[in-house]
């Protein structure tokens, strides 16, 4: 340990999480604040308010992405952190919302002892993450990533027919394209893990080398519709018996890939849902990931193997979307196990089976994440939770990270 080592304020993350945490605020201590609405625009609010109570400068750009900047002794390119402020409905007061409390606790700590950064230090709200108002998920991210075209995000369209493009208008959040995150020395983002495995482990720090690449099919089976009381079984073309003969056919040839290949059926829609009718139609969807590419080469191998007619029923499968794994920068991730180490946090070095905004920033930044643990791996629900201690730690591997980062530049 050395003999003094910066630290943030614990008390004071509880209580600013807390605060976050009351915009939107569930009956059951969950929170809605879905991109853009009123919730969302209140906390981004707040956000800003705290951020200038700093003397940071305020940023948005043309998707309304907030960039909070403590300005450096040089002007060189900053460095980074941040996740979102939305969230999913009843989802959890943790998941995006983390990241960027993280993010201005530091700048607070930096404050509290006279330290100017060596570069600009800027805090980044991400818009629309979650994608529970407007699909896709991790759109105004992917947008500066050059991933999405800024012009078919424009149209997407919520439950009500709002389009994001009258939202963004309406939200007071819309900025210039001029003020698009472009360079930076490093974009960090702390994250709670939304899986078990930090806490089956007894471990407090993940340090995240990648996101896993991913394939997700739609599977359909078409039969015949014919009465359910009438019709002989020998004869019968049941979509529904078909598709469950594939399901357990599809999941033993995956179980005998590799083990850490993670894979669900999510989505199954039946047609024409009678109970008194043989189904004559089934879909189901099929997701898969896994870092390596060659697995997931192997799934789609699996997927296309499947026979075209069984049981008296046509099977087609097609690909809905997928992504490649995302490695992390290693001189980023060397560092944030060094800080781990350095604070005597147990650690381990993980992929990260769920995506975020450092995915889509990874393509033109160097990046990396932290995770700390979720309680019973629950997330985007209400009951989801990480220990406040646990957060602070992941913040202070973060802090050590930030001030490593400062010191060489």
């Amino acid at each position: 340990m050395q003999k003094y080592q910066l630290l943030i304020n614990s008390e004071r993350l509880k209580d600013t999480l807390e605060k976050f945490a009351n915009y939107g605020r569930t009956e059951n201590n969950g929170v809605t604040r879905l991109s853009l609405s009123k919730e969302d625009i209140a906390i981004r609010n707040y956000f800003v308010s705290c951020c200038k109570k700093l003397g940071m400068a305020i940023k948005i750009d043309d998707v309304a992405n907030i960039y909070a900047t403590m300005p450096g002794i040089e002007n060189k390119s900053p460095l980074i952190m941040g996740s979102h402020l939305d969230s999913v409905k009843k989802g959890g007061r943790f998941d995006g919302m983390l990241g960027v409390v993280a993010a201005l606790e530091i700048a607070r700590t930096l404050k509290d002892y006279h330290i100017q950064p060596r570069i600009p230090f800027t805090i980044v709200d991400f818009t629309n993450e979650e994608g529970a108002r407007f699909e896709p998920a991790m759109m105004c991210s992917g947008i500066i990533s050059g991933i999405f075209e800024k012009s078919k995000m424009l149209k997407s369209t919520d439950n009500e027919g709002t389009t994001f493009e009258e939202a963004l208008n309406a939200s007071g959040y819309k900025g210039e394209i001029k003020n698009r995150l472009k360079a930076a020395s490093a974009y960090l983002e702390i994250h709670i893990e939304q899986g078990p495995v930090l806490e089956s482990e007894s471990l407090k720090i993940g340090v995240v080398e990648g996101v896993l690449g991913m394939i997700t099919f739609e599977i359909e089976v078409t039969g015949d519709s014919d009465h359910a009381g009438t019709t002989p079984m020998k004869i019968r073309k049941d979509a529904l018996f078909t598709a469950s003969d594939i399901i357990r056919e599809t999941r033993d040839r995956l179980n005998g890939l590799d083990g850490e290949l993670v894979y669900t059926m999510g989505r199954m829609n039946v047609l024409p849902n009678i109970h008194t009718v043989i189904p004559n139609k089934a879909i189901f969807t099929l997701n898969a990931r896994h870092k390596d590419p060659k697995v997931i080469r192997q799934v789609v191998q699996i997927i296309n193997e499947l026979p075209h007619e069984m049981e008296g029923c046509t099977i087609t499968s097609r690909e809905l979307w997928g992504r490649d794994t995302i490695t992390f920068d290693k001189e980023l991730c060397k560092q944030l196990e060094k800080s781990a180490r350095v604070l005597g946090y147990s650690y381990k070095r993980m992929y990260s089976g769920a995506g975020h905004d450092a995915q889509n920033i990874a393509t033109f930044l160097p990046t990396a994440m932290i995770f700390v643990p979720s309680v019973n791996g629950k997330s985007h629900c209400e009951e989801e939770l990480t220990s406040y201690e646990d957060c602070a730690k992941g913040v202070n591997v973060a802090l050590d990270t930030v001030m490593a980062i400062l010191s060489k530049q």
